[in-house]
């Protein structure tokens, strides 16, 4: 909504197009100001950003092939430990 808002709000406003679409002008201006201003998205929001990059990482280094569970295994498990092989991550012994 916000891509449409700005390529029209030269020819109508904001407050004109938010008075017909479901969004408040308040709550542009403040998507707006997060696209500028990345800190000021929330917190849970850059937390699963960073963490899917993180997930996305550990899905390459085990070649592609492992599932949901075994990746959230590695995820949760620090990597120093299974770097050094103390813990298996898969869960087997």
């Amino acid at each position: 909504m916000v891509q449409f808002i700005d390529a029209h709000r030269a020819s109508y406003g904001v407050e004109p197009i938010c008075d017909v679409l479901p969004i408040a002008p308040s709550m542009y201006y403040e998507l707006r100001a997060r696209q500028c201003e990345p800190e000021r998205r929330p917190r849970r929001t850059r937390r699963d950003e960073a963490l899917s990059r993180h997930i996305g990482r550990v899905w390459y280094e085990q070649r592609e092939v492992y599932g949901a569970r075994k990746v959230s295994h590695f995820v949760r498990v620090p990597r120093s430990v299974w770097r050094a092989g103390l813990a298996d991550p898969t869960g087997r012994k």
